[in-house]
């Protein structure tokens, strides 16, 4: 079963390698999709693959890198679109 999650994680997630981090998980995973900063200090990710994948990237949000404090991760699961190939750090 494929899952696709439109994530978006407030904290101290900017400036601790939140995205490099999020972006070498979701490789390992083997999901697509893409991570980025918002201007708001928050980080925002979108995944796709299977769906036991994407649950062990959620829960690996839920904490992040060492130097990471998440205060909330906001999940909104989305349609499958099959439409990405890789997973990568944008903005």
């Amino acid at each position: 079963m494929i899952r696709r999650v439109h994530v978006t994680i407030s904290g101290r997630v900017q400036g601790v390698f939140f995205r490099a981090k999020s972006r070498e998980r979701a490789v390992s995973l083997g999901l697509s999709g893409w991570v980025r900063n918002l201007p708001d200090g928050r980080v925002e990710l979108l995944a796709e693959g299977p769906a036991t994948a994407v649950a062990a990237l959620l829960m690996w949000c839920q904490s992040g890198p060492p130097r990471a404090r998440v205060d909330e991760c906001r999940v909104v699961e989305l349609t499958p679109l099959c439409d990405m190939r890789d997973f990568q750090v944008t903005g």
